[in-house]
């Protein structure tokens, strides 16, 4: 069941990137109004280190960040979480447990926002999903697998 209402998610392509390619180097930034429930989705050549850089989210540190790795078995999506450590607000359990849970919803909005490049590159929806939550707990400093991106493919 897809969770991402489309008309909230707000895509805007930086430098190094466009809608058709290049698949790497290609990164994106998503950030999110608690306020609004609007998602923001930045596809470039690099992070979009302005997005992430004032106050409020340097404590709040619930962006995600994901970027398109190739190997001589193709291409993976590398997907990463800032779960603990820093100056972060809120404990590491119940951090890491808010990433889990809108872990679909990040991958959806990341398949859909950038559905042009699915459509000119198809393979990518075949492409391993690897999720790194980063933390200081080493109960929840993980890398998990989370299927293929197709399977993110809103309905």
């Amino acid at each position: 069941m897809s969770r991402l209402i489309p008309e909230k998610l707000f895509v805007r392509y930086l430098p190094g990137g466009d809608p058709t390619g290049p698949v790497v180097p290609r990164r994106y930034t998503l950030t999110h109004s608690d306020f609004t429930g609007n998602l923001y989705l930045s596809i470039g050549g690099d992070y979009d280190r302005k997005s992430i850089s004032g106050l409020y989210t340097r404590l709040m540190r619930d962006e995600v960040l994901a970027e398109w790795c190739q190997s001589k078995t193709g291409f993976s999506l590398h997907v990463y979480c800032h779960v603990s450590g820093g100056m972060v607000f809120g404990r590491a359990r119940w951090r890491f447990s808010i990433f889990r849970r809108e872990m679909p919803l990040v991958l959806e909005a990341i398949r859909y926002g950038d559905r042009t490049l699915f459509t000119e590159y198809s393979n990518l929806d075949n492409s391993a999903v690897i999720v790194y939550f980063k933390s200081t707990k080493e109960e929840y400093n993980k890398i998990e697998e989370w299927g293929v991106l197709g399977e993110y493919r809103p309905r």
